[in-house]
């Protein structure tokens, strides 16, 4: 019994790791990340395969978490998916470096790893491994710079922006 808990846990843990040379941001400020959040770009994910129009919608929860609202349009049903989860941060609450459950108690890692520190106006984000990760911004689109620049910074810290899916925003209005 011990060692199948001892597993469990190991397992647990490791869905809320950092995938190593990636840190999550300081100084991040919680109250100023809640709202909607548009996702520009991610890699593939049974999850989120298909969909559209995807977005982000975060808020306080009574317990001191964060709720988390995913949503996305699917085409090809021509029906909206959505799912509700909660976040939790793992450090500190200034560190950018959350766990997220949409399925009872198993966790994955959310962090943050920049972030537009003015405006709080995108930010790229990592799960547990290089296999997970979001292009998120406050608006439906991004200039092209900033993208290149979001994507470049991605690519160099071992992601493989080949792979990405640009998300189509087109029938979103703010």
């Amino acid at each position: 019994m011990k060692t199948l808990l001892a597993v469990m846990a190991f397992l647990l843990a490791g869905c809320v790791s950092k995938p190593q040379g990636i840190e999550p941001v300081a100084n991040f400020d919680s109250a100023r990340y809640l709202g909607k959040w548009y996702e520009i770009a991610r890699l593939d994910h049974s999850f989120e395969r298909g969909l559209s129009r995807v977005s982000a919608e975060y808020s306080m929860r009574d317990d001191g978490g964060i709720k988390v609202i995913n949503r996305g349009y699917n085409a090809e049903k021509k029906e909206w998916k959505e799912s509700e989860g909660k976040a939790y941060f793992v450090e500190k609450p200034d560190v950018g470096y959350l766990k997220v459950s949409f399925f009872g108690p198993f966790y994955g890692s959310y962090i943050v790893f920049d972030l537009d520190r003015e405006k709080y106006a995108y930010s790229l984000v990592s799960g547990p491994d290089r296999d997970n990760f979001w292009l998120l911004s406050r608006t439906p689109t991004m200039d092209e710079a900033t993208k290149k620049r979001l994507v470049d910074k991605a690519q160099a810290l071992g992601f493989n922006t080949s792979k990405l899916i640009y998300v189509d925003q087109s029938a979103v209005s703010q």
